[in-house]
């Protein structure tokens, strides 16, 4: 004990936590360890997207093809030793085609429910916005409730379950845009932006040295269904002060009254905020959350949960740019 005082004499800095962190931590690191051997750079998509299972949540990112959305997002799923469905969305698809349909056996004169690829631990869906309406509404009952409801009968997913998702903000033929209420099921939106020089510079060395290698033998899996489940259960644990759900509940509502929002965020972002910025603060090694976690997980919280005026919207104001802009009014805790 004696050597414990002195050593946070020494290093005031250093706490200890009341949530055993050290096996999470060391997980995320080998997690972030094995995508580093393909991806290079997209640390923030890395890290919401371990976020977002951590906060059992799921992911919508977005960015112009050939960026590595799908890649990171397969290999993500690849690190965790559970099912895993990658599905193509195109306009043709029908609601049987992920949900699966009941097939008459002859031997026994019955009809029998064959699973689609939807019933999966992670869902990967390649361009969301391209499937219509019937199908987006079948996908939704199962974002939403995690659940599927086939002839009447009630299918529970099976945990984990979660969907990360893609679409191209640029193409907008032959896409659907998604509707607000499945948007609002998406705990981020997360934008993908071009590599620097410097980084698509070790893409093209990386690509030269792996030659003809399988990308996807070079990722381990590092978690089970189970240790996914203990680490979800560990992040409810995380603390957070009163004062800091009366900063997220201002953050929110403040985009209810913005002069500059036709439509604010609902009750499912701040518990959406709350869930992330404890999921931040557990990969940090903080049983704690802070003002800088719930300033940093606002964005891709907050900017596909909110529609701007059309006179902001002509004026070429973003969602991102007006929930910066409210974080930075918003007075932080003390």
């Amino acid at each position: 004990m004696e050597e414990q005082n002195k050593e946070q004499a020494q290093d005031p800095l250093k706490f200890n936590n009341r949530v055993d962190l050290e096996k999470l931590q060391q997980s995320v690191s080998q997690i972030k360890t094995e995508l580093a051997k393909v991806i290079i750079g997209q640390q923030d998509m890395i890290e919401l997207l371990i976020i977002s299972i951590l906060a059992d949540g799921h992911a919508l990112i977005e960015g112009v093809p050939g960026v590595a959305k799908t890649v990171t997002a397969k290999l993500l799923a690849k690190t965790m030793n559970v099912d895993f469905s990658r599905i193509q969305f195109t306009p043709d698809l029908m609601p049987s085609d992920i949900l699966g349909t009941s097939i008459f056996n002859v031997k026994t004169s019955e009809f029998e429910f064959k699973k689609g690829p939807l019933f999966s631990n992670i869902i990967l869906i390649d361009e969301i916005n391209r499937a219509p309406a019937k199908t987006q509404a079948a996908l939704f009952e199962a974002m939403a409730e995690r659940q599927i409801t086939i002839d009447g009968t009630e299918y529970a997913m099976k945990p984990p379950f979660l969907v990360f998702a893609t679409q191209n903000p640029i193409e907008q033929e032959g896409t659907y845009r998604l509707p607000e209420a499945q948007l609002d099921r998406f705990l981020f939106k997360i934008d993908v932006g071009y590599p620097s020089l410097e980084e698509e510079i070790q893409i093209l060395e990386s690509k030269h040295q792996q030659k003809r290698k399988d990308v996807e033998s070079m990722v381990t899996s590092i978690l089970s269904a189970k240790q996914i489940a203990t680490y979800q259960d560990t992040i409810t644990e995380i603390i957070i002060e009163d004062n800091l759900m009366k900063y997220i509940a201002a953050i929110v509502n403040n985009t209810r009254t913005n002069a500059n929002l036709y439509l604010g965020a609902s009750p499912r972002a701040s518990i959406a905020i709350m869930d992330a910025s404890k999921a931040l603060a557990a990969i940090n090694g903080r049983d704690f959350v802070t003002p800088d976690d719930i300033k940093k997980v606002c964005k891709p919280i907050l900017s596909h949960r909110i529609i701007l005026t059309p006179e902001r919207e002509m004026e070429g104001f973003t969602p991102e740019k007006v929930v910066t802009q409210i974080v930075e009014t918003i007075e932080i805790p003390r």
